[in-house]
């Protein structure tokens, strides 16, 4: 498995995050085949990498209401 720095990335809060700080991701599109996700109250620890086709299905699926409870 190869370790992937991400100590320079450029991250981006979710749009549904709110003020509270409660249940917020952030995702760096620094990569062009990955997609780099962590959660926004605990940056230092690590984060989740996925592949573009797939954080992508899981976005659409998300906004479709395919995926009860997101």
């Amino acid at each position: 498995m190869r370790t992937i720095d991400l100590s320079t990335v450029t991250w981006r809060k979710s749009s549904y995050s709110n003020s509270d700080g409660g249940q917020c991701i952030e995702v760096s599109h620094d990569f062009p085949a990955l997609v780099p996700v962590r959660d926004s109250k605990h940056p230092h620890r690590p984060a989740l990498t996925f592949k573009v086709s797939a954080w992508s299905s899981f976005v659409t699926a998300v906004k479709s209401g395919a995926i009860h409870g997101a």
